[in-house]
C-alpha cells in the first residue's frame, strides 16, 4: 500500500470515528433533555421510574391550592379523574394558574410527592394540550363504560 492511500485511509477512519463521537455525544444530549408526559395515575403505576425527569399533565384539583403567607412554596393536586397527586412548585406561577384548569408540570418525584420545577397552565376553557387531553380521555373511557341491569343485580 502506498503512502498517499494510507494516509486517506486513516483520514476516512479518524472521520468515521470522529462522526461516531458527535452523534453519540447529540444523542446523550437529547436523552437528557427529553421529559415524556404522564398522568398522576401512570405515575402511581411506577410508569414514570423513581427518580426520572418527566411532565406532569392533568387538572388542578378544586379546593387543593395552598400557599403559606410569606413564601413562595405552592402546593396543589393534580389529577387525570382517577388518581391524584400532590405537587410542590417554588416560584411564581402563570397567570392563568387556578383549581379546576389544565396544567403541565415538569419535575421528578421525591417521596411521594411531585417537585416541580416548571409549570405551564392552558390559556383559556376551550384548549388543553393534546397530549394531556388524550391521556385524560383515556383515564375516563373505563368510567363511561355502561353496566348492563341484569349484571349490576347481584
Amino acid at each position: 500500500m502506498n503512502p498517499t492511500r494510507k494516509r486517506r485511509l486513516v483520514f476516512v477512519l479518524l472521520l468515521v470515528l470522529a462522526s461516531g463521537v458527535a452523534t453519540a455525544l447529540v444523542a446523550m444530549a437529547l436523552q437528557r433533555n427529553v421529559a415524556y408526559l404522564y398522568t398522576p395515575a401512570e405515575v402511581l403505576r411506577g410508569e414514570a421510574g423513581e427518580h426520572a425527569r418527566f411532565r406532569l399533565g392533568g387538572m388542578v384539583e378544586k379546593a387543593s391550592f395552598r400557599r403559606p403567607t410569606g413564601s413562595m412554596d405552592a402546593h396543589f393536586r393534580v389529577t387525570d379523574g382517577d388518581a391524584q397527586l400532590p405537587v410542590v412548585y417554588t416560584g411564581i406561577l402563570p397567570d392563568l394558574f387556578r383549581e379546576g384548569q389544565a396544567v403541565v408540570a415538569t419535575g421528578r418525584m421525591e417521596n411521594g410527592v411531585f417537585i416541580a420545577e416548571n409549570v405551564l397552565a392552558k390559556h383559556d376553557e376551550t384548549y388543553m394540550p393534546k397530549e394531556v387531553a388524550d391521556k385524560m380521555g383515556m383515564a375516563h373511557q373505563k368510567h363511561d363504560v355502561q353496566v348492563p341491569a341484569a349484571e349490576a343485580t347481584p
